[in-house]
């Protein structure tokens, strides 16, 4: 995420606006009735062809490969095998794939793949779509011979499946739609006039460009991490705390870069959903950037950041996990994510710091008993909230143990550090209280 020139743009950001004009007239052509159902499948999957293989060249490959093994899943595995089988098959491919990444970094000490990095980042999506529609059939929301068809030919059946896999409009980044949504979407999407879309797009690249401009304004004062090895004591918290600035402002421009490519195909809430469709499809929207930076709680800024990649994590491992589901959801995140060192350091902290929080604030709460003393509260939480975060994004963003190691070895480590004796403490006062 570090560029040259204050102008550069990250390469998906590229692919997203060179995406742009295909996206207008695609859904000038659904509301004017120029296409049938099937060419509008067509063309979202051709157009997310075609696009993995100009971003990431070959390497598209590895996005193909597990399409084509979904769907035959989804077509010949019953309801109640279909997660498991879709699970194993998705992820096993998925972590391959970052193995190949790793051997590539650290044996072969090869140069960074812009190309091969964009087809990890959009394989980590196809994993989401792929494990929550297998849900969705597992639970009978979806039921494959209602939606496709038992008496088609078998292009036709696997058309729908194929072109939410590889929509182009959300091949690269975005929220996650459910199948049902992307069903409705298509569907419907002659109901509805272009204009209001498209005015919610323009002004989320507006707010994209803005934050662009914030980014590469941050960015000319200090050069993110490379001064860690310079700074000493309290000082390396302004380092970390700037470099981690840097690192959300990147997420919230690309979040919202995103969001307006769906919403100029026409696949966001702006396009006339009936006022109960946000809370049964949900809001294809991930920033949510005013809670993000305003909360002291580690716990909510945790289910907002990132929105429907929480909701999933929540679905998929969270309510599933027999013991210990808020470790089991972080740590299945840290797989999820490819296993980097600081993949690994970062998401085991910030599930520490979560379960802390949920037990520091009530206590915090009932001590804050005058005005003045709820409004300290609220700040001191607030600025040990943003260092947490600080510190976890440093870490997450870390490649190598000697970048990790430099971060632990710091003053920064103070801020996890006093949560995490927070924590103890009052695990042991409640044990204290029970005996």
């Amino acid at each position: 995420m570090d560029w040259a020139s204050p102008l550069a743009l990250h390469p998906i950001a590229f692919y997203q606006l060179v995406a742009f004009p295909f996206a207008v007239s695609f859904h000038y052509l659904c509301t004017s009735g120029s296409l049938s159902l099937n060419a509008r499948y067509v063309l979202l999957l051709v157009g997310g062809c075609l696009l993995a293989c100009a971003a990431m060249g070959w390497y598209a490959l590895l996005l193909f490969i597990p399409t084509f093994c979904s769907v035959a899943i989804f077509h010949s595995v019953g309801p109640l095998q279909v997660h498991t089988w879709a699970f194993v098959v998705q992820m096993s491919w998925q972590t391959l794939c970052h193995l190949g990444l790793h051997y590539r970094e650290h044996y072969l000490q090869g140069a960074p793949c812009i190309r091969l990095t964009i087809a990890l980042s959009s394989l980590m999506l196809q994993t989401q779509k792929v494990t929550s529609l297998a849900l969705d059939i597992h639970e009978g929301k979806v039921t494959m011979a209602a939606e496709w068809g038992d008496g088609r030919e078998p292009l036709l059946r696997a058309l729908p499946l194929c072109s939410y896999l590889l929509f182009f409009p959300a091949l690269l980044g975005g929220p996650l739609c459910s199948f049902r949504r992307f069903q409705d979407q298509i569907q419907g999407s002659c109901a509805s006039r272009p204009t209001a879309s498209w005015r919610a797009a323009g002004q989320k690249c507006l707010r994209a460009l803005a934050l662009h401009l914030l980014r590469t304004a941050v960015r000319i004062c200090v050069a993110p991490l490379a001064r860690m090895t310079d700074c000493t004591g309290f000082g390396c918290v302004y380092v970390m705390w700037h470099s981690a600035l840097l690192f959300k402002l990147a997420y919230y421009s690309q979040w919202v870069l995103d969001e307006a490519l769906l919403s100029t195909a026409g696949f966001g809430l702006e396009r006339g959903h009936a006022p109960g469709a946000e809370a049964a499809c949900g809001d294809l929207s991930d920033a949510d950037i005013w809670t993000l930076e305003t909360t002291n709680r580690i716990a909510l800024f945790t289910r907002t950041w990132n929105k429907s990649t929480s909701r999933w994590l929540r679905r998929l491992v969270f309510q599933c996990s027999p013991a210990q589901p808020l470790l089991a959801t972080f740590a299945f995140s840290a797989w999820w994510h490819g296993l980097h060192p600081g993949q690994v350091f970062g998401f085991l902290c910030w599930a520490a710091m979560v379960e802390a929080d949920y037990r520091i604030h009530p206590f915090l709460r009932s001590l804050a008993k005058s005005r003045h003393t709820k409004v300290l509260y609220q700040a001191l939480t607030w600025v040990q909230t943003q260092l947490i975060v600080a510190y976890i994004t440093a870490a997450v963003e870390m490649r190598s143990f000697s970048a990790l190691w430099l971060l632990g070895a710091s003053y920064n480590s103070f801020f996890p550090l006093l949560y995490g004796a927070s924590l103890l403490w009052l695990v042991a006062r409640a044990k204290e209280k029970c005996v």
